[in-house]
Protein backbone atom coordinates (compact mmCIF):
# COMPACT_ATOMS: atom_id res chain seq x y z
CA UNK A 1 0.00 0.00 0.00
CA UNK A 2 1.42 3.36 -0.97
CA UNK A 3 1.61 6.08 1.67
CA UNK A 4 -0.61 8.34 -0.44
CA UNK A 5 -3.34 5.72 -0.70
CA UNK A 6 -3.08 5.09 3.02
CA UNK A 7 -3.71 8.78 3.71
CA UNK A 8 -6.84 8.78 1.52
CA UNK A 9 -8.12 5.67 3.28
CA UNK A 10 -7.52 7.26 6.67
CA UNK A 11 -9.38 10.41 5.59
CA UNK A 12 -12.31 8.29 4.40
CA UNK A 13 -12.45 6.44 7.71
CA UNK A 14 -12.29 9.67 9.72
CA UNK A 15 -15.02 11.22 7.55
CA UNK A 16 -17.33 8.24 8.08
CA UNK A 17 -16.72 8.35 11.84
CA UNK A 18 -17.44 12.11 11.90
CA UNK A 19 -20.77 11.55 10.14
CA UNK A 20 -21.64 8.70 12.51
CA UNK A 21 -22.00 11.27 15.31
CA UNK A 22 -24.87 13.05 13.52
CA UNK A 23 -27.65 11.21 15.34
CA UNK A 24 -25.89 11.74 18.68
CA UNK A 25 -26.14 15.52 18.31
CA UNK A 26 -29.85 15.23 17.47
CA UNK A 27 -30.47 13.37 20.73
CA UNK A 28 -28.39 15.79 22.81
CA UNK A 29 -30.08 19.05 21.83
CA UNK A 30 -33.35 20.26 23.33
CA UNK A 31 -34.98 21.66 20.22
CA UNK A 32 -37.53 20.21 17.81
CA UNK A 33 -36.37 17.84 15.02
CA UNK A 34 -36.91 20.44 12.29
CA UNK A 35 -35.12 23.16 14.23
CA UNK A 36 -32.06 20.98 14.83
CA UNK A 37 -31.94 20.20 11.10
CA UNK A 38 -32.17 23.90 10.30
CA UNK A 39 -29.23 24.82 12.52
CA UNK A 40 -27.13 21.95 11.18
CA UNK A 41 -27.60 23.20 7.62
CA UNK A 42 -27.29 26.88 8.54
CA UNK A 43 -24.08 26.55 10.55
CA UNK A 44 -22.61 23.94 8.24
CA UNK A 45 -23.61 25.86 5.11
CA UNK A 46 -22.12 29.12 6.35
CA UNK A 47 -18.85 27.43 7.28
CA UNK A 48 -18.75 25.73 3.87
CA UNK A 49 -19.51 29.06 2.20
CA UNK A 50 -16.56 30.65 3.98
CA UNK A 51 -14.30 27.83 2.80
CA UNK A 52 -15.74 28.12 -0.71
CA UNK A 53 -14.97 31.86 -0.82
CA UNK A 54 -11.47 31.25 0.56
CA UNK A 55 -10.84 28.66 -2.15
CA UNK A 56 -12.36 30.96 -4.79
CA UNK A 57 -14.77 28.28 -5.87
CA UNK A 58 -17.35 29.17 -8.50
CA UNK A 59 -20.88 27.92 -9.06
CA UNK A 60 -22.73 28.34 -12.34
CA UNK A 61 -26.31 29.00 -11.24
CA UNK A 62 -28.32 28.78 -14.43
CA UNK A 63 -32.06 28.17 -14.18
CA UNK A 64 -31.76 24.44 -14.77
CA UNK A 65 -28.94 23.98 -12.28
CA UNK A 66 -30.75 26.03 -9.66
CA UNK A 67 -33.94 23.98 -10.04
CA UNK A 68 -32.05 20.72 -9.58
CA UNK A 69 -30.13 22.14 -6.62
CA UNK A 70 -33.43 23.22 -5.08
CA UNK A 71 -34.89 19.75 -5.69
CA UNK A 72 -31.85 18.14 -4.04
CA UNK A 73 -32.25 20.50 -1.09
CA UNK A 74 -35.97 19.64 -0.79
CA UNK A 75 -35.14 15.93 -0.70
CA UNK A 76 -32.47 16.47 1.92
CA UNK A 77 -34.79 18.66 4.01
CA UNK A 78 -37.37 15.85 3.96
CA UNK A 79 -34.58 13.41 4.85
CA UNK A 80 -33.60 15.40 7.95
CA UNK A 81 -37.17 16.02 9.11
CA UNK A 82 -38.03 12.32 8.87
CA UNK A 83 -34.71 11.02 10.22
CA UNK A 84 -34.59 13.36 13.22
CA UNK A 85 -38.03 12.22 14.32
CA UNK A 86 -37.08 8.59 13.82
CA UNK A 87 -34.01 9.14 16.02
CA UNK A 88 -36.17 10.44 18.85
CA UNK A 89 -38.59 7.47 18.59
CA UNK A 90 -36.25 4.48 18.07
CA UNK A 91 -32.79 5.83 18.92
CA UNK A 92 -29.78 6.91 16.84
CA UNK A 93 -28.58 3.42 15.94
CA UNK A 94 -31.71 1.89 14.45
CA UNK A 95 -32.83 5.15 12.81
CA UNK A 96 -29.49 5.50 11.01
CA UNK A 97 -29.42 1.86 9.98
CA UNK A 98 -32.91 2.14 8.48
CA UNK A 99 -31.95 5.33 6.61
CA UNK A 100 -29.10 3.45 4.95
CA UNK A 101 -31.62 1.18 3.27
CA UNK A 102 -31.48 3.89 0.60
CA UNK A 103 -29.28 1.50 -1.42
CA UNK A 104 -32.32 -0.68 -2.02
CA UNK A 105 -34.49 2.29 -2.98
CA UNK A 106 -31.84 3.26 -5.53
CA UNK A 107 -31.87 -0.30 -6.88
CA UNK A 108 -35.66 -0.18 -7.24
CA UNK A 109 -35.48 3.15 -9.08
CA UNK A 110 -32.89 1.68 -11.42
CA UNK A 111 -35.15 -1.26 -12.27
CA UNK A 112 -38.40 0.69 -12.60
CA UNK A 113 -37.22 3.82 -14.38
CA UNK A 114 -33.71 3.30 -15.74
CA UNK A 115 -34.23 -0.19 -17.20
CA UNK A 116 -31.43 -1.65 -15.12
CA UNK A 117 -31.30 -5.29 -14.08
CA UNK A 118 -30.70 -6.46 -10.58
CA UNK A 119 -27.61 -8.59 -10.12
CA UNK A 120 -27.83 -11.84 -8.20
CA UNK A 121 -25.85 -10.18 -5.43
CA UNK A 122 -28.37 -7.36 -5.19
CA UNK A 123 -31.32 -9.77 -5.14
CA UNK A 124 -29.64 -11.72 -2.36
CA UNK A 125 -28.87 -8.51 -0.46
CA UNK A 126 -32.52 -7.40 -0.55
CA UNK A 127 -33.65 -10.70 0.95
CA UNK A 128 -30.89 -10.48 3.52
CA UNK A 129 -31.92 -6.93 4.42
CA UNK A 130 -35.51 -8.04 5.04
CA UNK A 131 -34.25 -10.82 7.28
CA UNK A 132 -32.04 -8.41 9.23
CA UNK A 133 -34.87 -5.91 9.58
CA UNK A 134 -37.20 -8.62 10.80
CA UNK A 135 -34.74 -9.71 13.47
CA UNK A 136 -34.13 -6.10 14.51
CA UNK A 137 -37.73 -4.95 14.91
CA UNK A 138 -39.95 -7.99 14.40
CA UNK A 139 -39.43 -9.55 17.80
CA UNK A 140 -42.20 -8.33 20.09
CA UNK A 141 -43.44 -5.85 17.47
CA UNK A 142 -47.01 -6.05 18.72
CA UNK A 143 -45.92 -5.15 22.25
CA UNK A 144 -43.83 -2.14 21.25
CA UNK A 145 -45.32 1.35 21.74
CA UNK A 146 -46.95 3.17 18.79
CA UNK A 147 -44.17 5.79 18.71
CA UNK A 148 -41.63 3.03 18.16
CA UNK A 149 -43.69 1.75 15.23
CA UNK A 150 -43.81 5.28 13.87
CA UNK A 151 -40.05 5.65 14.24
CA UNK A 152 -39.40 2.52 12.19
CA UNK A 153 -41.72 3.71 9.43
CA UNK A 154 -40.14 7.18 9.43
CA UNK A 155 -36.68 5.59 9.22
CA UNK A 156 -37.70 3.68 6.09
CA UNK A 157 -39.23 6.84 4.58
CA UNK A 158 -35.92 8.55 5.34
CA UNK A 159 -34.25 6.02 3.07
CA UNK A 160 -36.57 7.09 0.26
CA UNK A 161 -35.91 10.80 0.79
CA UNK A 162 -32.17 10.27 0.92
CA UNK A 163 -32.27 8.18 -2.26
CA UNK A 164 -34.00 11.10 -3.96
CA UNK A 165 -31.24 13.40 -2.73
CA UNK A 166 -28.54 11.10 -4.12
CA UNK A 167 -30.27 10.70 -7.48
CA UNK A 168 -30.74 14.45 -7.87
CA UNK A 169 -27.14 15.24 -7.00
CA UNK A 170 -25.97 12.52 -9.38
CA UNK A 171 -28.02 14.11 -12.16
CA UNK A 172 -26.53 17.53 -11.41
CA UNK A 173 -22.98 16.20 -11.48
CA UNK A 174 -23.41 14.14 -14.66
CA UNK A 175 -25.60 16.35 -16.87
CA UNK A 176 -24.93 19.87 -15.64
CA UNK A 177 -21.93 22.09 -14.99
CA UNK A 178 -22.68 23.68 -11.63
CA UNK A 179 -19.03 23.93 -10.54
CA UNK A 180 -17.12 21.74 -8.11
CA UNK A 181 -18.77 19.19 -5.85
CA UNK A 182 -17.69 21.36 -2.92
CA UNK A 183 -19.53 24.40 -4.27
CA UNK A 184 -22.57 22.29 -5.08
CA UNK A 185 -22.95 20.91 -1.56
CA UNK A 186 -22.45 24.39 -0.11
CA UNK A 187 -25.37 25.81 -2.06
CA UNK A 188 -27.54 22.75 -1.35
CA UNK A 189 -26.83 23.17 2.38
CA UNK A 190 -27.94 26.80 2.38
CA UNK A 191 -31.07 26.13 0.32
CA UNK A 192 -31.91 23.23 2.65
CA UNK A 193 -31.56 25.60 5.63
CA UNK A 194 -34.03 28.00 3.95
CA UNK A 195 -36.54 25.19 3.34
CA UNK A 196 -36.25 23.97 6.92
CA UNK A 197 -36.66 27.53 8.22
CA UNK A 198 -39.94 27.72 6.32
CA UNK A 199 -40.99 24.37 7.77
CA UNK A 200 -40.23 25.61 11.28
CA UNK A 201 -42.57 28.54 10.69
CA UNK A 202 -45.32 26.30 9.32
CA UNK A 203 -45.01 23.95 12.30
CA UNK A 204 -45.18 26.89 14.69
CA UNK A 205 -41.87 26.06 16.37
CA UNK A 206 -39.44 28.57 17.82
CA UNK A 207 -35.91 29.19 16.58
CA UNK A 208 -34.83 29.98 20.15
CA UNK A 209 -31.93 27.90 21.44
CA UNK A 210 -32.65 26.99 25.09
CA UNK A 211 -29.10 27.11 26.47
CA UNK A 212 -25.46 27.71 25.63
CA UNK A 213 -24.81 23.98 25.77
CA UNK A 214 -27.52 23.44 23.15
CA UNK A 215 -25.93 26.15 21.02
CA UNK A 216 -22.59 24.37 21.29
CA UNK A 217 -24.07 21.01 20.31
CA UNK A 218 -25.85 22.58 17.33
CA UNK A 219 -22.65 24.27 16.20
CA UNK A 220 -20.80 20.96 16.45
CA UNK A 221 -23.65 19.30 14.56
CA UNK A 222 -23.06 21.70 11.69
CA UNK A 223 -19.28 21.49 11.90
CA UNK A 224 -18.52 17.80 12.47
CA UNK A 225 -20.81 15.87 10.08
CA UNK A 226 -21.79 18.59 7.61
CA UNK A 227 -18.36 20.16 7.14
CA UNK A 228 -15.60 17.90 8.49
CA UNK A 229 -17.22 14.60 7.54
CA UNK A 230 -18.27 15.73 4.07
CA UNK A 231 -14.92 17.37 3.23
CA UNK A 232 -12.93 14.29 4.27
CA UNK A 233 -15.19 11.89 2.38
CA UNK A 234 -15.49 13.98 -0.77
CA UNK A 235 -11.74 14.50 -1.09
CA UNK A 236 -10.86 10.85 -0.50
CA UNK A 237 -13.73 8.95 -2.17
CA UNK A 238 -12.33 9.21 -5.70
CA UNK A 239 -8.89 8.02 -4.56
CA UNK A 240 -9.86 4.56 -3.32
CA UNK A 241 -11.77 1.64 -4.81
CA UNK A 242 -15.59 1.59 -4.83
CA UNK A 243 -15.75 -1.63 -2.78
CA UNK A 244 -13.49 -0.09 -0.17
CA UNK A 245 -15.61 3.07 -0.07
CA UNK A 246 -18.77 1.05 0.52
CA UNK A 247 -17.14 -0.95 3.29
CA UNK A 248 -15.66 2.06 5.10
CA UNK A 249 -18.88 4.05 4.88
CA UNK A 250 -20.62 1.29 6.83
CA UNK A 251 -18.78 2.81 9.78
CA UNK A 252 -21.53 5.45 9.83
CA UNK A 253 -24.50 3.20 10.73
CA UNK A 254 -22.20 0.91 12.73
CA UNK A 255 -20.85 3.88 14.69
CA UNK A 256 -24.37 5.15 15.33
CA UNK A 257 -25.34 1.77 16.81
CA UNK A 258 -22.26 1.84 19.05
CA UNK A 259 -22.85 5.45 20.18
CA UNK A 260 -26.49 4.58 20.94
CA UNK A 261 -25.27 1.84 23.28
CA UNK A 262 -22.35 3.80 24.73
CA UNK A 263 -23.92 7.24 25.26
CA UNK A 264 -27.64 6.52 25.68
CA UNK A 265 -27.63 3.10 27.35
CA UNK A 266 -29.43 1.30 24.51
CA UNK A 267 -29.39 -2.44 25.18
CA UNK A 268 -29.49 -4.81 22.22
CA UNK A 269 -30.63 -8.40 22.52
CA UNK A 270 -28.63 -11.16 20.86
CA UNK A 271 -31.29 -11.41 18.13
CA UNK A 272 -31.12 -7.65 17.49
CA UNK A 273 -27.32 -7.78 17.22
CA UNK A 274 -27.53 -10.59 14.70
CA UNK A 275 -30.17 -8.63 12.79
CA UNK A 276 -27.99 -5.51 12.74
CA UNK A 277 -24.98 -7.46 11.44
CA UNK A 278 -27.10 -9.07 8.73
CA UNK A 279 -28.60 -5.71 7.73
CA UNK A 280 -25.17 -4.08 7.54
CA UNK A 281 -23.88 -6.91 5.35
CA UNK A 282 -26.94 -6.53 3.11
CA UNK A 283 -26.40 -2.77 2.77
CA UNK A 284 -22.80 -3.34 1.76
CA UNK A 285 -23.68 -5.96 -0.83
CA UNK A 286 -26.56 -3.87 -2.14
CA UNK A 287 -24.21 -0.96 -2.80
CA UNK A 288 -21.69 -2.97 -4.80
CA UNK A 289 -23.19 -2.41 -8.26
CA UNK A 290 -22.50 1.31 -8.23
CA UNK A 291 -19.01 2.40 -9.22
CA UNK A 292 -19.37 5.56 -7.20
CA UNK A 293 -20.55 4.89 -3.70
CA UNK A 294 -22.55 7.68 -2.15
CA UNK A 295 -21.85 8.71 1.42
CA UNK A 296 -24.14 7.50 4.17
CA UNK A 297 -27.00 9.57 5.80
CA UNK A 298 -25.95 12.23 8.14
Amino acid sequence: MSSGRGVWQLELVLGAIAISFSAVFVRLVHVSPTVSGFYRMLFGGLILLGIMVFRRERLQLGVRNFLFLALAAACFAADLMLWHRSILYVGPGLATLLANFQVFVLAAVGVLFLKERLTLLQCFSIGLAMLGLGLLVGSGWGHLPPLYHRGVVLGLFTAGAYAGYILTLRNIRTTGKPGSAFATITVVSLITALILATAVGVEGDSFAIPSWSDAGWLLLYGLVPQVLGWVLISTSMAKVGAAQVGLVLLLQPTGSLIWDWLFFGRRFTAIEIVGAVIALAAIYMGSMKSKTAAKAVG
